[in-house]
Protein backbone atom coordinates (compact mmCIF):
# COMPACT_ATOMS: atom_id res chain seq x y z
CA UNK A 1 0.00 0.00 0.00
CA UNK A 2 1.42 3.52 -0.95
CA UNK A 3 2.75 5.94 1.41
CA UNK A 4 1.64 9.63 1.69
CA UNK A 5 2.80 13.19 3.10
CA UNK A 6 0.42 16.16 2.94
CA UNK A 7 2.97 18.83 4.05
CA UNK A 8 2.89 23.09 3.46
CA UNK A 9 5.01 23.97 0.84
CA UNK A 10 8.22 25.56 2.23
CA UNK A 11 11.12 27.28 0.35
CA UNK A 12 14.46 25.48 0.17
CA UNK A 13 13.59 23.79 3.39
CA UNK A 14 15.67 21.49 5.52
CA UNK A 15 16.75 18.08 4.94
CA UNK A 16 13.86 16.56 7.22
CA UNK A 17 11.40 17.51 4.28
CA UNK A 18 13.50 15.24 1.52
CA UNK A 19 13.58 12.41 3.75
CA UNK A 20 9.55 12.64 4.21
CA UNK A 21 9.50 12.56 0.49
CA UNK A 22 11.97 9.99 -0.03
CA UNK A 23 9.89 7.21 2.63
CA UNK A 24 6.59 8.30 0.65
CA UNK A 25 4.87 7.54 -2.83
CA UNK A 26 2.47 10.34 -2.86
CA UNK A 27 3.79 14.42 -1.83
CA UNK A 28 0.71 16.08 -1.57
CA UNK A 29 2.03 20.78 -1.53
CA UNK A 30 -0.40 21.55 1.18
CA UNK A 31 -1.12 25.22 -0.24
CA UNK A 32 -4.73 25.89 0.38
CA UNK A 33 -4.12 26.43 4.20
CA UNK A 34 -3.55 29.53 6.04
CA UNK A 35 -0.17 31.40 5.32
CA UNK A 36 1.96 31.03 8.58
CA UNK A 37 3.54 35.21 9.37
CA UNK A 38 7.18 34.34 10.55
CA UNK A 39 7.27 30.79 9.60
CA UNK A 40 9.40 29.08 7.08
CA UNK A 41 7.31 28.86 3.92
CA UNK A 42 9.06 32.15 2.67
CA UNK A 43 12.31 31.54 4.45
CA UNK A 44 14.73 29.63 5.62
CA UNK A 45 18.15 29.31 7.45
CA UNK A 46 22.12 29.35 5.39
CA UNK A 47 25.37 29.50 6.48
CA UNK A 48 27.64 33.00 6.14
CA UNK A 49 30.85 33.45 8.09
CA UNK A 50 30.17 30.28 10.11
CA UNK A 51 27.16 31.34 11.56
CA UNK A 52 23.55 30.56 10.60
CA UNK A 53 21.73 33.36 8.70
CA UNK A 54 18.29 33.77 8.27
CA UNK A 55 17.45 34.38 4.10
CA UNK A 56 14.04 35.73 3.03
CA UNK A 57 11.77 35.46 0.32
CA UNK A 58 9.62 38.89 0.38
CA UNK A 59 6.04 38.35 -0.22
CA UNK A 60 3.23 41.15 -1.39
CA UNK A 61 0.64 41.89 1.87
CA UNK A 62 1.44 38.07 3.58
CA UNK A 63 -0.99 37.86 5.80
CA UNK A 64 -2.51 35.04 7.88
CA UNK A 65 -5.79 35.48 6.77
CA UNK A 66 -4.72 34.45 3.65
CA UNK A 67 -4.18 30.79 2.03
CA UNK A 68 -0.94 30.13 1.31
CA UNK A 69 -1.79 29.96 -2.68
CA UNK A 70 -3.45 33.80 -2.31
CA UNK A 71 0.27 35.35 -1.11
CA UNK A 72 2.71 36.67 -4.16
CA UNK A 73 6.33 37.24 -4.02
CA UNK A 74 7.55 40.35 -4.52
CA UNK A 75 9.49 40.13 -7.56
CA UNK A 76 12.05 42.63 -6.76
CA UNK A 77 15.45 43.26 -6.50
CA UNK A 78 15.54 41.37 -3.23
CA UNK A 79 15.06 38.24 -5.28
CA UNK A 80 18.68 39.47 -6.46
CA UNK A 81 20.17 40.02 -3.40
CA UNK A 82 19.17 36.32 -1.77
CA UNK A 83 21.00 35.01 -4.61
CA UNK A 84 24.15 37.37 -4.27
CA UNK A 85 23.91 36.52 -0.52
CA UNK A 86 23.95 32.58 -1.45
CA UNK A 87 26.84 32.90 -4.03
CA UNK A 88 28.83 34.82 -1.02
CA UNK A 89 28.29 32.54 1.62
CA UNK A 90 29.10 29.45 -0.86
CA UNK A 91 31.14 30.06 -3.64
CA UNK A 92 33.89 27.83 -2.17
CA UNK A 93 31.82 24.99 -1.14
CA UNK A 94 32.75 21.75 -3.07
CA UNK A 95 29.84 21.71 -5.03
CA UNK A 96 28.76 25.36 -5.79
CA UNK A 97 29.51 25.08 -9.44
CA UNK A 98 26.26 21.94 -9.49
CA UNK A 99 23.93 23.70 -6.80
CA UNK A 100 23.88 27.03 -7.35
CA UNK A 101 22.54 26.60 -10.94
CA UNK A 102 19.28 25.06 -8.62
CA UNK A 103 19.35 28.52 -6.66
CA UNK A 104 18.68 30.47 -9.81
CA UNK A 105 16.80 28.51 -11.99
CA UNK A 106 13.67 28.65 -8.93
CA UNK A 107 14.57 32.38 -7.93
CA UNK A 108 15.14 34.06 -11.35
CA UNK A 109 11.41 34.09 -12.96
CA UNK A 110 9.21 36.79 -14.90
CA UNK A 111 6.03 37.99 -13.59
CA UNK A 112 4.10 37.32 -10.58
CA UNK A 113 4.23 34.10 -8.54
CA UNK A 114 2.94 33.15 -5.14
CA UNK A 115 5.22 32.60 -2.84
CA UNK A 116 3.50 28.62 -2.94
CA UNK A 117 4.45 27.97 -6.13
CA UNK A 118 7.85 28.84 -5.70
CA UNK A 119 8.43 26.87 -2.95
CA UNK A 120 7.50 23.74 -4.87
CA UNK A 121 9.26 24.89 -7.52
CA UNK A 122 12.44 25.01 -5.17
CA UNK A 123 11.45 21.01 -4.01
CA UNK A 124 11.10 19.87 -7.30
CA UNK A 125 14.08 21.16 -8.72
CA UNK A 126 15.95 19.71 -5.59
CA UNK A 127 14.36 16.56 -6.22
CA UNK A 128 15.66 16.80 -10.16
CA UNK A 129 18.66 17.00 -8.98
CA UNK A 130 19.12 14.54 -6.74
CA UNK A 131 16.77 12.20 -8.94
CA UNK A 132 14.24 11.70 -6.74
CA UNK A 133 10.58 10.59 -8.41
CA UNK A 134 7.78 11.14 -6.72
CA UNK A 135 3.91 11.44 -7.44
CA UNK A 136 3.70 14.91 -6.40
CA UNK A 137 0.74 17.34 -6.13
CA UNK A 138 -0.72 20.43 -5.43
CA UNK A 139 -3.56 20.00 -2.75
CA UNK A 140 -5.73 23.26 -4.52
CA UNK A 141 -5.29 21.33 -7.95
CA UNK A 142 -6.92 17.77 -6.79
CA UNK A 143 -10.55 18.81 -6.77
CA UNK A 144 -10.43 17.59 -2.98
CA UNK A 145 -13.50 19.67 -1.92
CA UNK A 146 -12.91 19.53 1.86
CA UNK A 147 -11.99 22.55 2.79
CA UNK A 148 -15.11 23.02 5.18
CA UNK A 149 -13.22 19.96 6.89
CA UNK A 150 -10.82 20.89 10.02
CA UNK A 151 -7.18 19.75 10.69
CA UNK A 152 -6.86 16.17 11.46
CA UNK A 153 -10.06 15.26 9.47
CA UNK A 154 -8.95 17.06 6.62
CA UNK A 155 -6.22 14.89 6.34
CA UNK A 156 -7.71 12.02 6.37
CA UNK A 157 -9.64 12.98 3.91
CA UNK A 158 -6.86 12.87 1.65
CA UNK A 159 -5.56 9.86 2.50
CA UNK A 160 -8.98 7.95 1.99
CA UNK A 161 -9.50 9.85 -1.57
CA UNK A 162 -6.10 8.75 -2.39
CA UNK A 163 -6.52 5.17 -1.35
CA UNK A 164 -3.98 5.44 1.29
CA UNK A 165 -4.05 4.34 4.52
CA UNK A 166 -0.13 4.83 5.96
CA UNK A 167 0.26 9.10 6.55
CA UNK A 168 3.48 9.50 7.18
CA UNK A 169 3.64 13.28 8.82
CA UNK A 170 6.74 15.02 9.85
CA UNK A 171 7.96 15.35 13.60
CA UNK A 172 6.47 18.56 14.27
CA UNK A 173 2.77 16.89 14.04
CA UNK A 174 3.40 14.57 17.43
CA UNK A 175 2.09 17.71 19.13
CA UNK A 176 -1.28 18.11 17.13
CA UNK A 177 -1.95 15.19 15.71
CA UNK A 178 -3.16 11.54 18.09
CA UNK A 179 -2.44 8.46 16.76
CA UNK A 180 -5.77 6.97 17.76
CA UNK A 181 -7.65 9.58 16.03
CA UNK A 182 -6.11 8.54 13.14
CA UNK A 183 -6.49 4.56 13.08
CA UNK A 184 -10.05 4.87 14.16
CA UNK A 185 -10.69 6.06 10.86
CA UNK A 186 -8.58 4.17 8.91
CA UNK A 187 -5.05 5.54 8.70
CA UNK A 188 -1.73 4.73 10.23
CA UNK A 189 -0.25 7.63 11.46
CA UNK A 190 3.66 7.50 11.92
CA UNK A 191 5.88 10.44 12.32
CA UNK A 192 9.80 11.29 10.86
CA UNK A 193 12.51 11.97 12.61
CA UNK A 194 15.29 12.93 11.44
CA UNK A 195 18.93 12.05 12.93
CA UNK A 196 21.42 14.83 12.84
CA UNK A 197 24.45 13.69 10.52
CA UNK A 198 27.01 16.15 10.83
CA UNK A 199 29.56 17.06 7.76
CA UNK A 200 32.11 19.08 6.77
CA UNK A 201 31.03 22.96 6.48
CA UNK A 202 34.43 24.46 5.59
CA UNK A 203 36.26 24.65 8.84
CA UNK A 204 33.53 25.41 11.52
CA UNK A 205 32.07 23.30 14.00
CA UNK A 206 28.90 22.01 12.31
CA UNK A 207 25.92 24.15 12.06
CA UNK A 208 22.61 21.56 12.07
CA UNK A 209 19.26 22.04 10.44
CA UNK A 210 19.80 24.58 7.95
CA UNK A 211 18.14 24.87 4.48
CA UNK A 212 18.80 21.80 2.15
CA UNK A 213 20.70 24.54 0.32
CA UNK A 214 23.90 24.07 3.03
CA UNK A 215 23.39 19.95 2.60
CA UNK A 216 23.87 20.28 -1.00
CA UNK A 217 26.78 22.75 -1.00
CA UNK A 218 28.87 20.48 0.91
CA UNK A 219 27.86 16.83 -0.12
CA UNK A 220 27.94 15.20 -3.36
CA UNK A 221 24.51 13.12 -4.32
CA UNK A 222 25.01 10.17 -3.53
CA UNK A 223 26.32 11.10 -0.05
CA UNK A 224 22.86 13.43 0.31
CA UNK A 225 20.69 10.45 -1.08
CA UNK A 226 22.43 8.17 1.30
CA UNK A 227 21.24 10.57 4.21
CA UNK A 228 17.90 10.93 2.96
CA UNK A 229 17.54 6.82 3.05
CA UNK A 230 19.18 5.99 6.33
CA UNK A 231 19.55 9.46 9.00
CA UNK A 232 16.12 9.29 10.22
CA UNK A 233 13.59 7.21 11.95
CA UNK A 234 9.84 6.63 12.30
CA UNK A 235 7.87 6.04 15.28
Amino acid sequence: MSKIAIMQPYIFPYIGHFQLIHATDIYVFYDDVNYINRGWINRNKMLLNGKEQLFTIPCIDASQNKLIKEVQVLNDKSISKVLTTVSVAYKKSPYFTEVFPIIEKTLRFEGDMPISQLAVNSIINVCGYLEIKRNFKVCSEQGYNNNELKKADRLIDICHKEGVDHYINAAGGRAIYPKEYFSERGIKLEFLISDKKPYVQYKNDFVPWLSIIDVLMFNSKDVVNNVLMQSYHIE
